[in-house]
């Protein structure tokens, strides 16, 4: 799809939920080049601001900047409200949160945060932007999930379970809004070389066969009519489509000594 065609059916504006970093802010570069403007949500608004103002000097669109705490309940309504100008026709919720370790370790606070940024937010911001991609009978969501919700993973037992969730939304979804024009993807990466590797504690150095953020993208943008699912990576959906062939107990089994090796 060229940039005009792609900015017919799901411009003139994109809104993208954790663009501070990572795959959001890659979502925000290259939706930037086909010349859609952008509304960038995240905590970090020095990030999003210097990303900002590359992106009208790099591309000449317009951006808006809205700093905003996912996990917080009213964020959905928040960014809504900070839309209501915007002829928004791309959602693509992004922001997650990742934990890894054993469960009964996990903080309960940083759970509880996982749970709205992860699953509360994306159900909220999908409720608050389809009477909008109704009204105008094209337009699509992204929202980025992970190869972890096919299946329960020891040792990322709330983070795959919230992705599960992200899962089930968008296939929902899906079979709602397609046949109104409005197409819905649920993306999935495996291994991604981000920021969050870092902060759920996985060296980078011990993993193979991991995607840039960029690759990422370019595979949802191009794919985001060919909904409902896409995983992103070959070596990790030939991987899943291994673990999801065996019996459930001899998968998880298998994965747990994996994790623990």
């Amino acid at each position: 799809m060229s940039n005009l065609d792609f900015r017919e059916k799901y411009g003139p504006a994109a809104l993208v939920t954790g663009a501070s970093s990572g795959i959001g802010q890659s979502f925000a570069e290259k939706l930037a080049a086909t010349g859609m403007s952008l509304v960038l949500v995240a905590r970090r608004v020095d990030r999003l601001n210097t990303l900002a103002a590359k992106l009208r000097l790099q591309h000449g669109v317009q951006v808006k900047v809205c700093q905003i705490d996912l996990a917080e309940a009213s964020a959905a309504r928040r960014i809504a409200q900070a839309t209501a100008s915007d002829d928004v026709g791309l959602l693509v919720s992004n922001a997650g949160v990742s934990l890894k370790g054993e469960h009964g370790a996990s903080d309960p606070k940083a759970m509880s945060d996982m749970l709205m940024v992860n699953c509360h937010t994306p159900m909220q911001l999908a409720g608050e932007f389809i009477p909008r991609l109704r009204k105008r009978g094209k337009g699509g969501i992204i929202l980025t999930g992970s190869v972890e919700g096919m299946i329960g993973c020891p040792f990322s037992a709330g983070y795959s379970a919230s992705k599960a969730f992200v899962k089930s939304l968008g296939e929902g979804l899906w079979g709602e809004l397609t046949p109104q024009g409005i197409d819905v993807l649920v993306v999935c990466p495996g291994a991604t070389d981000t920021e969050a590797l870092a902060r759920s504690g996985v060296d980078r150095t011990t993993l193979q066969n991991v995607m840039s953020p960029e690759d990422v993208v370019n595979l949802a943008l191009a794919h985001v009519a060919d909904g409902p699912m896409l995983i992103a990576s070959e070596h990790y959906r030939l991987l899943f489509d291994r673990l999801l062939a065996m019996p459930r107990r001899e998968a998880l089994t298998a994965m747990a000594r994996s994790m623990q090796s």
